[in-house]
């Protein structure tokens, strides 16, 4: 058996950037020997202690989906929660930034496979504590100034690099994909790298 890759995710499921970045590392895995654990982070812990509210949510809607995500987590495991995230937005352009929130959550739920009784748990604070659990493994990896995703990878030597992202407004496929996913792990393993980033999308991007 070739050596594989283990790829954990952490994802908030608003936001449509991190969507994008998700469909690269699903296209990753058809043609380089990656395993993905889908991992819940949430922007509203991030920032629950700014002055500011660089998200634009006063009323804590944010938290529904995360909650949600959570509870699939807990209930039914990552291969669930992806499966899931995927469900979210299938109605959104799957190769480039187009949209700027996601489904229905029983809609999704369903088409999952899962019970949409778990839709319940976004108006309820049972699982907050594992929201911020969640959250807080992916960001003791990469620090506080993070954003989501947070991408942690287990080499088959045994090393993990970190980062947050990356950061995409379209989706690369086939090889282009496993290029991308080549050059993160090559330049997140160099000692002392710490930030990369390319020119903004462009309008209409997203």
């Amino acid at each position: 058996m070739a050596d594989r890759w283990i790829a954990d995710f952490w994802f908030d499921p608003s936001c449509p950037y991190t969507f994008i970045t998700s469909r690269w590392l699903v296209e990753v895995t058809t043609v380089r020997p990656v395993d993905v654990r889908w991992r819940v982070m949430s922007l509203s812990v991030l920032n629950e202690h700014r002055d500011d509210d660089p998200e634009g949510d006063p009323e804590g809607y944010l938290w529904v989906p995360v909650r949600v995500c959570a509870a699939v987590a807990r209930h039914h495991g990552h291969d669930a929660l992806g499966r899931f995230y995927a469900e979210l937005w299938s109605g959104a352009d799957q190769d480039r930034v187009g949209q700027d929130w996601i489904g229905d959550l029983e809609t999704a739920l369903a088409a999952a496979g899962l019970p949409t009784s778990l839709a319940e748990a976004g108006t309820t604070e049972e699982y907050d504590d594992a929201v911020r659990a969640s959250h807080q493994d992916g960001v003791r990896l990469v620090g506080d100034h993070t954003g989501t995703p947070v991408l942690a990878v287990t080499c088959p030597d045994g090393s993990r690099p970190a980062m947050f992202g990356p950061v995409l407004s379209q989706v690369p496929h086939g090889e282009r994909a496993g290029r991308l996913w080549d050059g993160v792990l090559l330049v997140t393993g160099v000692p002392g790298f710490h930030e990369l980033k390319g020119r903004a999308p462009e309008t209409g991007a997203g």
